[in-house]
């Protein structure tokens, strides 16, 4: 399985589903089952029992999204592109958006 291009953080926009449009940062990557946490995006209602440390109730959170139906928002103008990898002049490996060529973690 190929490393995924997407990491905790990163600021992403949603590309198809009931969520389409919805923009939020990545909270949790799951690389075995291929999926990602976004904030705000795909929220879930669960009925939960009542514990010692949390509360009863109906609670919703967010439901993890397959990586193929989210691309990482361009730093440049917000709008989604792909992810590239190249290496800076010290050396270091960096990923870039191949929309505007903007360095994304730096």
């Amino acid at each position: 399985m190929a490393g995924l291009k997407i990491k905790k953080g990163d600021r992403v926009v949603v590309l198809t589903g009931k969520d389409k449009g919805k923009r939020g940062e990545v909270l949790k990557v799951l690389p075995s089952e291929n999926r990602a946490i976004v904030q705000g995006v795909a929220q879930m209602r669960r009925h939960q029992r009542q514990s010692a440390s949390q509360e009863g109730g109906i609670i919703t959170k967010e439901a993890p999204i397959n990586i193929s139906n989210i691309a990482v928002e361009d730093p440049k103008d917000g709008n989604a592109t792909r992810v590239g990898y190249k290496f800076l002049k010290d050396g270091r490996k960096v990923r870039f958006a191949k929309r505007s060529g903007e360095v994304i973690d730096g």
